[in-house]
């Protein structure tokens, strides 16, 4: 199976303050399966951290949403987040399980559903 984008979605009694303990074990290994690993540990360690320190507010986290292979995107106003390739492959559906695996470890419940973006033709 090939997908552009894998999403995770919450129920309504999710808040985001429940992926405090979990976020940092995701976006690491997020950016290290996709390459995208920061060349210095400070920078990681600041991404981390500003996450955490939103996360911690109950707000939504900035994830990782810079040019590259793969983005990890909270969308406003959802509960859900979703990681989004610009090409159909089986490395989004691998890391969707892998991330999917590390959410029901860390007790919080959510579907997973492949290529769930609108598309402006819709």
């Amino acid at each position: 199976m090939k997908a552009t984008s894998g999403h995770f979605v919450f129920d309504d009694s999710f808040e985001f303050k429940d992926l405090e303990e979990v976020f940092p074990e995701i976006l690491t290994n997020f950016l290290e399966e996709t390459d995208q690993m920061p060349d210095d540990d400070d920078v990681m360690q600041m991404f981390i951290f500003l996450n955490v320190q939103a996360l911690r507010r109950n707000e939504k986290p900035e994830g990782y949403n810079r040019k590259g292979r793969m983005r990890l995107i909270f969308p406003i106003g959802e509960n859900q987040f979703y990681i989004k390739s610009n090409n159909a492959s089986s490395e989004v559906v691998r890391l969707g399980e892998k991330i999917s695996k590390m959410l029901s470890k860390a007790g919080i419940k959510h579907t997973l559903e492949w290529n769930a973006l609108g598309r402006p033709d819709e």
